[in-house]
């Protein structure tokens, strides 16, 4: 998640669902497994599919991300259309993907995309270089299984448009942990944003699963981490103003960069260790952002109150298995 999206927004349901001409995924015994073409940039996922025609799209992958769009400029590179639909008296431009090569495809958005098939066509959030082609958000990697490998940098598709099934969690299974999703009324996910239970020093806190999670470093703070050799828009983490202030008052020795996010002036945070799926790591970098931003705005489309979000800053560690119908997230180093 880079700056929240509307999720109003996303509300047309497109009719065109006719999309052909993807190779299907290999079988393996009852699973169906595919190893996509994918980049790792500066601890952030990227799918990179070729089309059939010999262009590279890059997409940015964000489990926290609102839509699934493409960028304009993306448009006329790729040889794709897009035309206007209108609903509820609003205008949304909609655009197919194109065919993929057989050697380095994606899946299409599935069933739980409000636009069906197709993507929205809206300007970039950022100006960086890597801002790329689109992002494939939340619904993309609704009811499938993914697999996330963070130290190979590495994609694979476990398995594909699954129905959402009960958690069903063993706790025997110190890696695998439940993952918590907003139900409706009737028992069915609605927003499809995953929860993640962490500790850090000794504090059990619920937070956005986000692999789009994204500080633009200023000036300053570029230069106190440039030795690091990343660049200066990186994955991170981010935490609220209360649980920050708290952390620094119960640990001055915790490092913290004042002034560090480009776009809020918020500072950063280097949590010396966390613990999940039962594992300890870090140190890492949390930034901040205000309460509000979580307790309200995100917690609303959350199954319960979250107090940040779990991004590249931590997820770098390991290859992470993304079980969406059965709502876990296994972690392995």
């Amino acid at each position: 998640m880079r700056t929240p999206i509307l999720l109003t927004a996303l509300t047309i349901v497109a009719a065109c669902r006719s999309h052909t001409n993807a190779p299907q995924p290999e079988q393996h015994g009852s699973a169906k497994v595919r190893s996509l073409a994918a980049r790792y940039i500066a601890d952030r996922p990227y799918a990179t599919p070729v089309t059939a025609r010999g262009d590279t799209l890059l997409l940015f992958l964000d489990t926290g991300g609102g839509a699934n769009m493409l960028y304009p400029q993306a448009l006329e590179r790729a040889g794709m259309r897009a035309e206007w639909v209108r609903e509820d008296g609003d205008s949304v431009q909609l655009a197919q993907l194109p065919a993929f090569s057989v050697g380095a495809w994606i899946p299409l958005p599935g069933a739980a995309s409000p636009t069906g098939e197709r993507l929205m066509v809206v300007p970039p959030q950022s100006s960086s270089k890597d801002a790329g082609d689109g992002m494939l958000g939340r619904t993309w990697f609704a009811n499938r299984v993914w697999r996330l490998d963070y130290l190979a940098h590495t994609l694979t598709l476990v398995r594909d448009e699954s129905p959402a099934t009960a958690t069903t969690h063993d706790a025997r299974d110190a890696h695998r942990v439940p993952l918590g999703f907003q139900l409706d009324s009737a028992g069915q996910r609605t927003t499809h944003f995953p929860r993640v239970r962490v500790e850090v020093a000794g504090d059990s806190l619920d937070l956005l699963l986000d692999t789009g999670a994204t500080v633009d470093l200023t000036d300053a703070a570029w230069a106190t981490l440039r030795d690091d050799g990343a660049p200066r828009e990186r994955g991170t983490s981010f935490i609220v103003q209360s649980v920050f202030e708290r952390w620094r008052r119960e640990h001055p020795d915790w490092r913290v960069i004042e002034h560090a996010d480009h776009a809020s002036d918020m500072p950063m945070i280097q949590v010396r260790e966390l613990r999940v799926g039962g594992h300890v790591v870090g140190p890492a970098w949390f930034t901040m952002r205000p309460d509000k931003n979580f307790h309200e705005f995100m917690s609303q489309w959350m199954d319960r109150p979250v107090d940040g979000a779990l991004g590249g800053s931590v997820l770098r560690n390991f290859r992470v298995t993304l079980d969406y119908p059965g709502a876990t997230a296994t972690f392995e180093r």
